[in-house]
């Protein structure tokens, strides 16, 4: 994980003070704006990684690209992490924002990869079943489609892994036959 511990602290520094503010919401919406804007742009984040471009100008582009569209709270946010020349670390505060803001609210990730496209009745199957398992909230559904699976699909929800996949299936047949376990 690319994340480190200041941008963990200076994530829940901001959870502190946006929910002392009543703007965890709009704190939540700015840092998922940032974090899409800075993901999506690989020349945004070189600017911000690199040290020999002055903070000044680094502070006046994120500025000139947030400016009009982020809370108050969130503008000082960034002039603060770029005059401390933190600017380097300001992708992974907004992804561990977004975690912690989850984990909060009781949000879970879901991330399926099936051989096809899941059909509406399949993803609110996996979302009840997420639901119970494990208690959440609310359950966003990563989908990807892998044809290599064959059929099924693999479900991943943190760090645990459940493989309902043909080509899984077959991998652990494939390996138990090798092993002489049958």
């Amino acid at each position: 994980m690319s994340e480190n511990k200041a941008a963990s602290r200076y994530a829940k520094s901001l959870i502190d003070l946006s929910t002392e503010q009543n703007s965890f919401e709009e704190m939540k919406n700015d840092m998922a704006l940032i974090e899409q804007v800075i993901g999506q742009n690989n020349e945004l984040e070189a600017i911000l990684q690199n040290p020999v471009i002055p903070l000044d100008k680094k502070y006046s582009i994120l500025d000139g690209i947030f400016g009009k569209s982020i809370s108050a709270i969130t503008k000082a946010y960034l002039k603060l992490i770029v005059s401390k020349g933190r600017s380097a670390i300001l992708f992974d505060t907004t992804k561990a924002f977004i975690r912690q803001y989850n984990v909060i609210k009781g949000i879970v990730t879901a991330e399926v990869t099936s051989a096809v496209a899941l059909t509406d009745a399949n993803k609110e199957e996996i979302v009840a079943v997420v639901r119970k398992e494990i208690g959440a909230k609310e359950v966003i559904i990563k989908e990807k489609v892998n044809e290599k699976l064959i059929g099924g699909f693999i479900l991943k929800v943190g760090d645990k892994q459940f493989d309902a996949s043909i080509a899984g299936s077959l991998n652990k047949l494939k390996k138990e036959l090798s092993h002489g376990v049958v």
